[in-house]
């Protein structure tokens, strides 16, 4: 499928049609990965000992570490080096923020 700039683009200024698909493959993988960390801080966050006795809550926390370790290195290659915005937005719990690129046993 051919590129087709915006109108609002194409007729303001010159912009490279490769940099115009490569800046809208990263946002569409920065918000990808947003969801993927949201959904496993909201796992964790509904955990509890009496109603999930099968899933483990380490797994669950590891799990939580690893989307938001992927969401600020997919936000760091989109040059957005402050994460305290993402922290505050989806209350990240400090215990994921404690094992952020940490491997698993």
């Amino acid at each position: 499928m051919p590129l087709r700039l915006p109108q609002s683009i194409s007729s303001h200024s010159p912009v490279n049609p490769l940099e115009y698909e490569l800046a809208s493959e990263r946002a569409d993988a920065l918000g990808r990965q947003g969801r993927k960390a949201e959904a496993a801080l909201a796992k964790l966050a509904a955990w509890s000992s009496e109603s999930h006795q099968r899933i483990d809550r380490m797994t669950l926390l590891d799990d939580a570490s690893d989307a938001v370790w992927a969401l600020f290195i997919q936000r760091e290659i989109c040059g957005l080096r402050n994460n305290q915005d993402v922290i505050d937005r989806y209350q990240i719990p400090g215990e994921v923020l404690a094992r952020l690129g940490a491997t698993r046993r």
